[in-house]
């Protein structure tokens, strides 16, 4: 329970960095729109991206794992679908916007990774 608050905290934080970083991505809600955002992409991650990742093994396979960011991209515009406040306008938008939301997940993981390993 714990740690899918702070992947809700790590997504929050990640699409604020991106929206304040891209220029057609855009969030205009205030800090509990914001969490609900993380909140909503976290489920979209755990429970709607595996199924889409199994369906599109093949695809995956072939395209040497390519293939994801446009599975990325698309459970990003599922979000901007769910959350009114989040709009991004562009393929490029959407792009940069996954690139972000990854580093600052690669990121922030790379933390708290290496503080249980000391535990």
């Amino acid at each position: 329970m714990i740690s899918f608050i702070i992947q809700i905290l790590i997504n929050a934080l990640a699409l604020y960095t991106a929206a304040h970083i891209i220029p057609r991505f855009v969030f205009t809600g205030d800090v509990t729109s914001l969490l609900m955002a993380g909140f909503v992409f976290g489920l979209l991650n755990f429970f709607v991206k595996p199924v889409l990742k199994f369906l599109s093994a093949p695809i995956i396979l072939l395209t040497l794992g390519l293939f994801t960011i446009l599975l990325n991209i698309f459970m990003l515009w599922v979000l901007t679908w769910l959350i009114p406040e989040l709009t991004i306008t562009g393929f490029w938008a959407y792009f940069w916007g996954v690139v972000i939301i990854t580093l600052v997940n690669i990121f922030v993981h790379s933390f708290t990774r290496n503080d249980k390993k000391h535990e």
